[in-house]
């Protein structure tokens, strides 16, 4: 049986996420954003989950960098 997943998986950190708001609206935040909150993938993610700009899954589904979801042998 295949796995039909919605949304998307970051590049670094593989975390599983959802966009609640378009690209446009995403970079305006991320931009605006204090350096001190852009030090970090982790932290970007936060803060836009926080703001409600994406639904991070607390679904323990993670992809490593090559979009493997699960993650894979060289990982």
């Amino acid at each position: 049986m295949e796995l039909e997943l919605q949304g998307h998986f970051a590049r670094h950190g593989g975390v599983h996420y959802e966009y609640n708001a378009s690209a446009e609206e995403i970079n305006a935040f991320v931009n605006q954003l204090p350096a001190d909150k852009k030090e970090s993938m982790f932290e970007v993610m936060q803060e836009l989950s926080e703001n409600g700009l994406i639904t991070v899954f607390n679904d323990e589904l993670f992809a490593d960098g090559d979009g493997e979801i699960g993650g894979s042998e060289d990982c």
